[in-house]
């Protein structure tokens, strides 16, 4: 699993990709044109403190890195996790991780659990 790192990065997956949301997280999708995906998780200040953050962080990489078989390649996938997030456990942000990525066109579930 690759992450996004640079600022731009970032920026460039904001103003080109696509965006998706429900309650708890915010997807937006764009190509990378390199045949894998890179994926950044963004939690602001505003979700929780630094423990909470993180935790949610943690929770968004486990559920791309358990289902990344599924997803589309060649994508950048910015999430932006939304305050209902820190009170989230792991089975309700993967649900709302994959129904994201569904509703993007970018995940297919076939053969997946």
């Amino acid at each position: 699993m690759e992450s996004l790192r640079k600022t731009e990065q970032f920026l460039r997956c904001y103003k080109k990709g696509r965006r998706c949301a429900n309650g708890y997280l915010i997807l937006y999708v764009c190509g990378n044109g390199l045949g894998r995906n890179r994926i950044g998780v963004v939690v602001s200040k505003k979700v929780g403190n630094s423990v909470v953050r993180h935790r949610v962080k943690r929770l968004v990489r486990e559920v791309y890195r358990l289902s990344e078989q599924g997803f589309n390649s060649g994508l950048d996938l910015t999430v932006v996790a939304r305050k209902d997030a820190k009170d989230a456990d792991y089975r309700t942000i993967r649900s709302a991780l994959l129904h994201l990525a569904m509703r993007a066109g970018i995940y297919d579930q076939t053969g997946n659990d």
